[in-house]
């Protein structure tokens, strides 16, 4: 909002300095602090109110260290995080475009899927919340809505550039705002906008892959079918990292700081896929207007910061549902957005193992039941952060390991960039 107020001030007004609101790096900046203000600020009014109200988590009893004292603590902390997310990105982004649009919708649409698992818990006192069949529902229907609307909507494209000689009389497109590209070896370039659902390869030199390949096999007609694949895909994506997400949390600032880490990580990505030049150098594809996600990105890992400082080890609040499913499914589109879906086993490595910790026990458990009569384990207890701490391990020296890991990992994905 007021990106668009600044702008018409300087339009109308001539008001000094109005223009630095056209900075994507001003509004970053911006977005971050206001960010780490609203979580920081507003965190511990709405703390202080949760512990008045008894508004406290039912921890299960599991015969892990320390559990007993976590017992009572505040939950539902994750509307700080949305609070700090939505705030900002309404503030200093233009809200008129579809990724901004689309990552608000996800960020809405799985909190408030969280708040009502969380209200059930705690208002209706019941520990299971929210049936399993209708949190999968809402995911699922996310999926839908970001599949097609990333598949067919018209603003959705990356751009193609079209070569010709230095000194042809053919027109020299650039995508507004975004300056002069000086020729390159005695070539001047002019792009294309395509719609195309393609996504990157990692560590390949051809580095782009084509969903519509995946049906190929099936003869020449077979293109027009792909946004059925897409979308299949996109709804498996996001539901598996808001799942791996929601198991993550289950330690002191464990799923935060690991969200915060892979949000700098997509940040990163967002901006040079965003940026002409920078997509040039790098030999990635240029994505028009998702500079935009910079700011949303910048509160994301704002928020996270901010509400680690009451998350972290001895939390003064949970984020519960309303947060960890939030923080996953954000994740995962922000990831589909800027094409480095097939990234995510890598920067979302924590959540991906933390989440088949949980399959292969349980699948294991029921095999040996059926097998010898009396179920078996893998891990001494799943998640995998449960089985550390009963081998002796403390739940902070746990999260911060988790959070080295997530940072190699994160470091790693982005040295894809140029590592072919």
């Amino acid at each position: 909002m007021l990106y668009y107020l600044f702008n018409y001030l300087k339009a109308h007004f001539k008001l000094a300095g109005a223009g630095v609101f056209q900075y994507i790096s001003f509004r970053v900046t911006m977005a971050i602090i206001l960010s780490l203000v609203i979580s920081m600020l507003f965190g511990k009014r709405l703390v202080n109110y949760l512990r008045n109200k008894q508004i406290g988590e039912t921890i299960r009893e599991l015969g892990l260290q320390g559990e007993e004292a976590k017992k009572g603590t505040p939950t539902m902390g994750g509307l700080i995080i949305l609070a700090a997310i939505l705030v900002p990105t309404l503030l200093f982004a233009r809200i008129e475009n579809i990724y901004i649009i689309l990552i608000i919708i996800c960020t809405l649409w799985l909190g408030a899927i969280g708040f009502l698992d969380d209200y059930i818990k705690v208002f209706r006192k019941n520990k299971k919340g929210l049936a399993a069949r209708f949190k999968l529902l809402g995911q699922i229907g996310l999926g839908l809505i970001i599949g097609f609307s990333l598949y067919f909507n018209n603003n959705v494209v990356i751009q193609r550039e079209i070569i010709s000689p230095a000194g042809s009389s053919e027109s020299l497109y650039l995508p507004e705002n975004e300056g002069n590209v000086p020729s390159i070896r005695d070539l001047k370039k002019r792009f294309v906008n395509v719609q195309t659902p393609i996504t990157t390869i990692p560590f390949v030199k051809s580095h782009e892959f084509n969903y519509s390949r995946l049906i190929s096999w099936i003869g020449p007609t077979a293109e027009k079918y792909t946004w059925i694949i897409y979308i299949l895909i996109v709804t498996f994506i996001i539901t598996a990292v808001s799942n791996g997400a929601n198991i993550t949390d289950g330690l002191d600032g464990l799923a935060t700081g690991v969200s915060a880490v892979i949000g700098v990580c997509l940040g990163i990505f967002a901006y040079v896929s965003g940026n002409i030049k920078l997509a040039e150098y790098l030999n990635i594809m240029y994505i028009p207007n998702i500079g935009e996600l910079s700011i949303f990105i910048g509160a994301f890992v704002g928020a996270c910061i901010g509400f680690l400082w009451y998350n972290a080890y001895p939390a003064q609040v949970f984020m519960g549902d309303t947060g960890s499913l939030a923080l996953g499914g954000v994740i995962a589109s922000l990831a589909i957005i800027v094409r480095k879906e097939l990234l995510i086993p890598i920067f979302c490595g924590v959540f991906l193992v933390e989440l088949l910790s949980v399959m292969l026990q349980v699948s294991y458990f029921k095999y040996t039941k059926r097998k010898y009569g009396e179920g078996r384990r893998i891990l001494r207890m799943s998640p995998l952060h449960h089985h550390y701490q009963k081998l002796g391990y403390h739940e902070s020296k746990i999260a911060v390991r988790f959070w080295i890991v997530t940072v190699i990992c994160a470091v790693f994905s982005i040295a894809t960039l140029k590592m072919r």
